[in-house]
């Protein structure tokens, strides 16, 4: 059975407010939940927050590590979250611990997870008010704070974080998404909440929805033998398994990231609002190297779980929003490092 011309119009209202930035609650998780446990901080779960700040000279913002198996190296702020913290109280919290600074978080840029059980928040930040943190105030959390001009030679902790600098800088150049800060909506475990489409022919666009209490988009339980996202293929192997492993499932990048993280133990999960593409996986060249252009399927995969169901999407600003989102991700990223 398709959906009705009311479900049609409650799902589309939905997809667009998830894609104007808002949120909505998790009530309930519809795939892996039984394979999940709700996420504790300390427990089974570790959150790192890493501020991105340059000055008007662009130049980043370092701190000088006090920590003895790193002593005297320089990285950007960064810490764990402490429970009963929300994540940009936690990104505030270590700035001015670490630099001296007060800080305004602007965006997220970034996320890095290895599975559920860490996940790295990196966001660009600006000062608002403090002062640079000097030897003369060294502790446990740093010995010094300084401006980086990223010629500079400079003992570094660890490079990985030279690729989120440069991700920092082109958003400061030149924005590729809206800003997106967490959405203060609760969930006890982490989760991929799923927008999965898939474009046919004549730019025609559905969506993969789940039918009961009503039409809604998918939910994922994160697996901890996983990446975070792999929500999406769980997803499409339960609606779609004769039909999986001829497709290619892309999580294009997150729209928006729910947490609360006031409730220990009830609160600290996570919602990963995601756009996925679902595309036939054909070969992009020939024998000879030649790229092969393949015409556009007429129709998505039959569902075959009667879960499941297509949503052709009918508003017209809605599909062009989602061809365009799908054709150019104006998202943030979620990079796995497995």
């Amino acid at each position: 059975m398709e959906v009705t011309a009311q479900e049609r119009q409650q799902v589309e209202e939905q997809v667009e407010q998830l894609l104007s930035g808002q949120g909505s609650e998790v009530s309930l998780c519809d795939v892996g939940l039984e394979l999940s446990k709700p996420a504790t901080l300390r427990k089974n779960v570790t959150y790192i927050v890493c501020g991105v700040i340059f000055n008007d000279q662009e130049e980043v913002l370092m701190v000088q590590e006090a920590k003895p198996d790193c002593y005297k190296q320089w990285y950007l702020p960064a810490g764990r979250v402490e429970v009963g913290e929300s994540l940009q109280e936690a990104l505030r919290r270590e700035v001015k611990e670490e630099a001296g600074f007060d800080c305004q978080p602007i965006t997220l840029l970034l996320i890095q997870e290895q599975g559920p059980q860490w996940i790295r928040f990196i966001f660009l930040a600006r000062i608002t008010g403090g002062s640079i943190k000097t030897l003369t105030a060294a502790d446990q959390e740093s010995l010094q704070a300084s401006w980086w001009d990223r010629q500079s030679p400079l003992a570094l902790r660890g490079r990985d974080i030279l690729r989120l600098i440069e991700y920092g800088l082109r958003y400061h150049r030149n924005p590729w998404h809206p800003a997106s800060l967490p959405l203060d909506l609760s969930c006890r475990h982490i989760v991929q909440r799923v927008l999965l489409v898939f474009v046919g022919a004549d730019k025609r666009i559905w969506i993969l929805l789940i039918r009961a209490p009503g039409p809604h988009l998918p939910t994922a339980a994160a697996l901890k033998t996983h990446a975070v996202t792999w929500g999406a293929n769980m997803v499409v192997q339960e609606a779609l398994p004769a039909s999986y492993y001829d497709h290619d499932v892309n999580t294009l990048g997150v729209i928006s990231l729910q947490h609360n993280g006031r409730q220990h133990g009830r609160t600290d999960g996570v919602c990963f609002n995601t756009l996925v593409a679902l595309a036939p996986d054909r070969p992009q060249r020939d024998e000879d190297g030649l790229e092969v252009e393949w015409p556009a399927p007429a129709a998505p995969p039959p569902v075959e779980n009667p879960r499941y169901v297509w949503m052709e999407v009918q508003e017209p600003a809605l599909r062009d929003k989602l061809l365009q989102e799908t054709e150019k991700p104006s998202l943030f990223p979620i990079q796995s490092l497995y």
